[in-house]
């Protein structure tokens, strides 16, 4: 079982977490106000513009604290949305719907703020064929989350974590000795089915990373100039992947340069919240 393509153990997780941090040992104003079977019903309202993401995950708080909760969807994650459009609406125990209320929004907010600063920046090279994919400059705790919501804005994902992608970047290089010895020693302890990406900041290293057999290379913090040299230099060789000091101002020119993918943190970590409302109604 999952929601929006996460386990529902990992859901769990995440919706746990939050309402340990936010209820602790109780909603103490809730629960002095509110009687445990008094029902009531309520809108997720859209405050802004945006594209939706997290609907279902937002849906799964209320349901966890009421499994009675009835919620009806109106928008599906990834559609546009504008301000006063109704997402969806809630019947269940008020407590449930007031003590939910913050995580609820938190989540659908966060996660429709990074899927819409996805879309916005993958359409801006939609007509090139490089890639643009997130990093793991991502929330502690949410990066499921987070990655989830990167694809739904139309963007993709990079590893997910340590332990599913080999990537020598410049501290593994300097501890290993070198390009040549870090990917000689990576390469005998990984399936022969795995990739290896080289993090390299200028064009000798590039060179040096294609000769100890690289599959993909990262231009770190490369200008256009450098960047266009290195995609001639390669001559499909290793894919090439763009990463650093890369804006929404730069982000077509960089596409131009014929690289394979560029890699935004930007998808992440400074995506602005969608504003998100819920309120109770007759």
């Amino acid at each position: 079982m999952s929601i929006a393509g996460i386990s529902y153990l990992e859901i769990k997780r995440i919706i746990e977490m939050g309402l340990l941090e936010d209820i602790g040992v109780g909603d103490i104003t809730t629960e002095r106000l509110i009687g445990a079977e008094q029902r009531s019903r309520a809108v997720l309202l859209a405050k802004g513009e945006g594209v939706l993401a997290g609907i279902e995950v937002s849906a799964a708080v209320f349901k966890h604290l009421d499994p009675e909760a009835k919620i009806d969807i109106h928008i599906q994650d990834g559609q546009a949305i504008r301000a006063q459009d109704m997402i969806a609406t809630i019947s269940g125990r008020t407590r449930a719907l007031l003590s939910g209320e913050r995580l609820a929004l938190n989540l659908v907010q966060r996660m429709s703020g990074i899927a819409t600063q996805s879309r916005y920046l993958s359409g801006l090279i939609s007509d090139q064929h490089a890639v643009l994919v997130d990093t793991r400059k991502t929330t502690p705790g949410l990066r499921s989350l987070e990655k989830y919501a990167v694809r739904v804005g139309g963007a993709a994902n990079h590893r997910f974590a340590l332990y599913d992608g080999v990537m020598l970047k410049d501290n593994h290089i300097h501890a290993a000795g070198g390009i040549m010895p870090a990917v000689q020693k990576v390469r005998c302890g990984i399936p022969h089915t795995m990739r290896i990406e080289v993090e390299v900041e200028n064009l000798a290293q590039l060179e040096e990373a294609l000769q100890a057999g690289a599959d993909i290379v990262m231009l770190d913090n490369m200008d256009i100039a450098a960047m266009t040299e290195a995609v001639k230099l390669t001559r499909g060789r290793a894919l090439l992947e763009a990463s650093g000091g890369i804006t929404a101002a730069n982000l077509e020119a960089v596409a131009a340069t014929g690289v394979n993918y560029i890699s935004m943190g930007a998808l992440t970590h400074s995506a602005p919240n969608v504003d998100i409302s819920l309120k109770f109604v007759d």
